[in-house]
């Protein structure tokens, strides 16, 4: 199979989780070498991300390490058939940087989302006009027509929520600093939390608001996002955003840590009731202030 010199998120995913197969079944690479007959570099390609495997090989390796979960096997195909795949969010790669590309491939194979936020709108709930405000603020120096084009990419991944099939089922939590935070024109804010509103009532959405008043919370640490995935385990993922990038944490250990945090945040967050409450109340207050000036 040819090399790829990036490695595609599916890819990695791949290679995390054959690599813990492998480690599981007490195997070293010299040993799958020599049971498969193959080199020992392209087992060791293969669970760095670095290159692709055919159908019939992953089901060679699943007997090997004795995998008998079926969910896991059909998981671990898919991303084998999938790993080369390209997605059409790459029509957006004028402006996709590969930290953002493998994040919307994430999001895409998805079933689930616990996103926490502590100054932004979580992406898959912004509006336009906001979302252009905080992308022209986070990427200091763009053109207008580079934050458009990232606004449109902004919009449409929001297609996961209407999606034919199963929509992409997210839980967020939203730290109130951010439905507080000013846009340039008030009605920019009151619209985009009128939209929060909308989006909660979807069947497959919860929003939680973490109050100013809560506690101090592991979300001190930063904003995070968790990502699982129909049918399988020990697959899922966790971001950690930054100015210039994205830290993405696949071993299960690392992911735990995340997935506990977000629990003890949903249990500080305010009710799913009381917390649109909150959000309407403070879309008044971005009106009046409109009002005003």
């Amino acid at each position: 199979m040819a090399q790829s010199p990036t490695p595609t998120v599916r890819r990695r995913r791949l290679g995390v989780q054959m690599r813990q197969l492998r480690g599981q079944a007490n195997l070293t690479l010299d040993q799958v070498a020599e049971a498969t007959g193959w080199d020992r570099a392209k087992i060791s390609r293969l669970e760095n991300g670095r290159s692709g495997i055919r159908l019939k090989e992953i089901k060679d390796l699943l007997t090997l390490y004795r995998v008998d979960d079926p969910g896991l096997a059909a998981a671990l195909e898919c991303l084998a058939r999938e790993g080369s795949k390209r997605g059409w969010w790459q029509n957006y790669s004028d402006v996709l940087n590969p930290a953002y590309a493998d994040f919307i491939s994430l999001e895409t194979d998805a079933s689930r989302m616990c996103e926490y936020q502590v100054t932004l709108i979580p992406g898959l709930f912004q509006t336009t006009p906001y979302a252009r405000e905080v992308i022209a603020a986070i990427n200091m120096g763009s053109e207008p027509d580079e934050v458009n084009r990232l606004a449109e990419l902004r919009a449409a991944r929001q297609s996961v929520l209407t999606r034919s099939g199963p929509p992409l089922s997210v839980w967020a939590i939203i730290h109130e600093a951010a439905l507080r935070q000013r846009t340039v024109r008030p009605n920019i804010m009151r619209d985009q939390l009128r939209r929060l509103l909308e989006i909660a009532e979807l069947p497959h959405v919860t929003i939680q608001v973490l109050p100013l008043t809560s506690t101090p919370h592991p979300g001190v640490a930063g904003a995070f996002t968790l990502l699982s995935f129909a049918g399988t385990t020990g697959l899922d993922v966790a971001l950690a955003e930054n100015l210039t990038g994205a830290v993405y944490i696949e071993e299960e250990r690392e992911v735990s840590v995340y997935v506990d945090a977000f629990e003890r945040l949903r249990a500080s967050a305010l009710p799913t009731t009381e917390s649109s409450e909150l959000i309407d109340r403070l879309a008044d207050t971005h009106r009046l202030t409109e009002e005003s000036t």
